[in-house]
């Protein structure tokens, strides 16, 4: 790789990236992402009445666009994230003591 091609790669860079999360329960991802995790809601679409939600939801630099479009995403996928504070956050979780997950840590 010459001179060139180095700078262009090192001048190359994503500062935030949005996955498209497939939801089916409004109030399920809400309870979720929200209550939950801790994320805010930024914004939420629908393109008219009786239409899916299309939201973003954002914490700490990370954001997720949650879709309940048929076709959008794929349910069942995973979203690996590399994040700091991991031991504050999966306390802070355990915290609320939520039913449907109690999350913990594992050293690789």
């Amino acid at each position: 790789m010459g001179d060139a091609e180095k700078q262009s790669l090192s001048e190359i860079g994503f500062e935030r990236t949005f996955p498209i999360v497939r939801i089916f329960d409004e109030a399920k991802a809400r309870e979720f992402y929200v209550d939950f995790l801790g994320f805010e809601v930024d914004w939420e679409h629908r393109f008219g009445d009786n239409f899916p939600l299309y939201m973003q939801v954002s914490r700490a630099g990370m954001g997720l666009h949650l879709s309940g479009h048929h076709g959008d995403a794929t349910p069942g996928s995973n979203i690996f994230v590399t994040m700091r504070g991991v031991q504050a956050f999966q306390q802070e979780l355990a915290a609320h003591d939520y039913r449907f997950m109690k999350p913990g840590v594992e050293e690789l």
